[in-house]
């Protein structure tokens, strides 16, 4: 994992990409590099998009749980797009639920929910 996540504005929106294996100290400095840019930048939402993380478990859904949390209290919107089918799988089968989080097949849909819910005021649940 490079030491600076990369981060692209897209607009009002940031989409912020994770790449490769998440470790215990990889995911602090993506939380505090994914919040410090919503920060500095004033975005209004952003996409993670995880379509580059080779694992995702229950840790790393706990951990992507955590940072749409951390980016809401920030004032902006988020959502997580990019799973997989075998990653839907997994968790499904982990048990593991992602209460709250929007979520979307690519980048695409997510900034169009995460647009749909600011002009809206919805959750991010599907109309």
């Amino acid at each position: 994992m490079p030491d600076r996540v990369p981060i692209m504005r897209m607009g009002e929106d940031l989409l912020i990409t994770l790449q490769g294996d998440l470790d215990d100290l990889t995911v602090e400095s993506i939380e505090r590099g994914v919040t410090s840019e919503v920060a500095r930048m004033r975005a209004c939402g952003a996409l993670i998009d995880i379509s580059g993380l080779d694992v995702v478990d229950s840790f790393v859904a706990g951990a992507l749980g955590r940072l749409v949390q951390m980016i809401r209290l920030l004032g902006a919107e988020a959502a997580v797009v990019g799973i997989r089918p075998a990653v839907a799988i997994t968790l499904v089968q982990l048990g593991v639920s992602l209460p709250g989080v929007t979520t979307a097949l690519n980048a695409e849909q997510g900034m169009t929910r995460l647009r749909h819910t600011r002009v809206n005021g919805n959750t991010g649940v599907r109309p």
